[in-house]
């Protein structure tokens, strides 16, 4: 069975929403594995701060590749990655930036509509579909809108713009649906029951836990950029105590063994 599949299946469970807490290195990828994680997903935002750019496509697609790469090989999990809104409006060159994250096998991504018209967004999705469809490749593409992230329309029309995205989607190929900013247990419910498409919610104070997800009909629940940014935060709260005066007993605080770090990554050369 192909990790694609895997990948997949992970999705068709109602009770078990899939849980992803994301990462953005190889070291992340690995602790989340040996966490029990069932799969590796990406943050673009954590990913392009790692290699000092600006979250919002202008990560360079050959440095996006290069770390696919690497985690793959790293992990034996699926990993699915954040592509997100493809680093094109050209549906041509958006295949041409993904084949390098296809070479490095990765089982998914999330591709975004953003602030664009969804008829963009569903051109992409229809030239990918058609060019894995042309090779043979399978690859889970879930879909991202931003009708509630970005608040695009008014809240008593956020449900159908929504459903009218998922059901255009659909039509060109997605296989799942992302609706970040969404955490109202009322509309939860009706898009989940809205659309075939399994339903991905990212991380929120608001959510209820699994269990409460999974009867509201989501099937996945991602942590967005929260460990990217408590991570970074925690590092400039330490650096700057440090910094202030060489004090060294701010380094006394709850930390991974050097050792278990170490043991993540036996038997790489």
């Amino acid at each position: 069975m192909s990790k694609t599949h895997i990948f997949r299946e992970l999705h068709s469970n109602p009770k078990q929403p899939l849980l992803l807490p994301k990462v953005w290195d190889v070291g992340g990828a690995r602790i989340v594995e040996s966490l029990g994680a069932k799969a590796v997903a990406t943050t673009s935002a954590g990913v392009a701060w790692s290699l000092g750019y600006q979250d919002g496509n202008a990560t360079p697609v050959r440095l996006l590749g290069q770390l696919a790469g690497e985690i793959v090989k790293a992990v034996s999990i699926p990993v699915t990655y954040d592509f997100e809104a493809g680093y094109s409006d050209d549906p041509s060159k958006v295949i041409e930036n993904l084949k390098p994250l296809l070479d490095a096998g990765i089982s998914g991504i999330n591709i975004e509509d953003g602030t664009d018209e969804p008829a963009l967004l569903a051109n992409k999705i229809e030239a990918i579909k058609h060019e894995l469809s042309s090779n043979g490749v399978d690859l889970f593409v879930n879909v991202r809108t931003d009708v509630y992230l970005q608040d695009l329309v008014a809240d008593e029309k956020k449900v159908k713009e929504t459903l009218d995205r998922a059901n255009l989607y659909q039509s060109v190929g997605a296989d799942g649906l992302f609706v970040p900013g969404l955490s109202d247990s009322a509309h939860i419910l009706k898009i989940a029951k809205g659309t075939n498409l399994p339903v991905n919610l990212m991380a929120s104070p608001e959510l209820p836990k699994v269990e409460g997800l999974a009867k509201l009909n989501v099937r996945r629940l991602s942590a967005g950029t929260a460990l990217a940014q408590i991570a970074y935060h925690r590092i400039a709260h330490l650096a700057a105590d440090f910094l202030k005066d060489g004090d060294c007993r701010v380094f006394e605080t709850e930390m991974m063994g050097y050792s278990n770090l170490q043991n993540l990554f036996s038997g790489r050369v």
